[in-house]
């Protein structure tokens, strides 16, 4: 089986030297946090799910490490996992600075298959990388499947009794790991059942509610799910070794003889025509955020691992993911 590692950690010791632009006097801490005084936050999908933790993270981080003075006001805008919030913030709202909208690497998978229509990465402000996501397979704590090649071989058995969901639809990030979990079982990915929702949260309640078998999403989106005796079951982790912390007792794919491996960057855009002054602003508050011992704990508490990147070095890391994810899109016939 071919390893599905979309490179990361080769670029991120890459993208850790690039130097950060220059910062203009209105960069300054006292700026940002006059900046950020009405700031929003908007998660585009709908509660529960990744982009709604990623905006938490910042509305704690950014208030713990002193750059807002009261929390961030997280707004909601479901549509196309990203789609919508992406076209509004490019083409009715493009110079709003103090909105942040999450991403992730869904995002910019959705991107580089031609899923956000005409737009494309260079449309926006990258702001800031806050952290590295794994992907992962999630059951009900009653399935009948205790590790992935159980869940391999009743797939092999009859595809056809076993429904995935993911918050996305075909072709999204969760689609693709569920194709791929599908493909290593030996099944044409394109016989999979699939049931997409708008966002992580609806599929995991699908779920929990046994309206589905298998869930496909990422460790931020079921790390506060994980109680001992919780009604979910973790199979297996997407990352190459084993992560610490509630999820460490849970094997990876490799471990299990399944060669898949997905990081999954979390961050924030802003707007095209935000001006340089607020957007260095913005890229200041996240260096300061994210230089503190207290974001470190916060972070971990939200599901994520250490990654920083903002400025040059981020986009010069979307713009390697942004090749690298239309090579995925045309593997998997994906391309629109």
């Amino acid at each position: 089986m071919r390893t599905i590692l979309i490179g990361l950690l080769m670029q991120l010791c890459g993208a850790a030297v690039l130097a950060a632009p220059p910062r203009p006097a209105a960069a300054s801490v006292a700026t940002a946090t006059s900046a950020l005084a009405a700031a929003e936050c908007i998660a585009p999908a709908k509660p529960g799910g990744g982009f709604d933790q990623s905006c938490k993270l910042a509305q704690a981080a950014l208030l713990k490490a002193g750059v807002t003075a009261q929390p961030m006001r997280i707004s909601y805008m479901p549509g196309g996992v990203g789609a919508i919030a992406y076209d509004t913030i490019v083409t009715r709202r493009p110079a709003e600075a103090q909105t942040l909208v999450a991403f992730s690497s869904g995002s910019l998978l959705n991107l580089s298959n031609g899923r956000f229509g005409k737009h494309t990465v260079d449309d926006v402000r990258w702001v800031a990388a806050v952290g590295i996501d794994y992907g992962v397979v999630l059951v009900n704590r009653n399935s009948p499947w205790k590790t992935l090649p159980e869940l391999l071989a009743a797939l092999k058995t009859d595809a056809a009794r076993i429904s995935f969901a993911a918050g996305g639809t075909i072709g999204s990030q969760d689609w693709v790991k569920a194709a791929l979990v599908t493909s290593a079982a030996g099944v044409d990915y394109k016989a999979m059942r699939f049931v997409a929702f708008e966002g992580g949260g609806e599929a995991i309640a699908a779920l929990k509610g046994g309206h589905v078998q298998v869930y496909s999403g990422d460790v931020s989106e079921i790390i506060d799910k994980q109680p001992l005796n919780g009604p979910f079951r973790v199979l297996a982790v997407f990352s190459e070794h084993r992560l610490p912390g509630p999820l460490a007792s849970v094997p990876t794919a490799r471990e299990q003889g399944v060669d898949i491996v997905w990081p999954a960057i979390r961050g924030f855009y802003v707007g095209p025509k935000v001006s340089d002054a607020a957007y260095a602003a913005w890229t200041s508050a996240f260096d300061q955020m994210m230089a503190t011992p207290a974001f470190d704990e916060i972070r971990a508490r939200h599901g994520l691992f250490p990654l920083a990147l903002t400025g040059a070095a981020l986009r010069g890391y979307i713009a390697d993911q942004n090749r690298q994810y239309a090579e995925i899109a045309a593997r998997f016939g994906l391309r629109r």
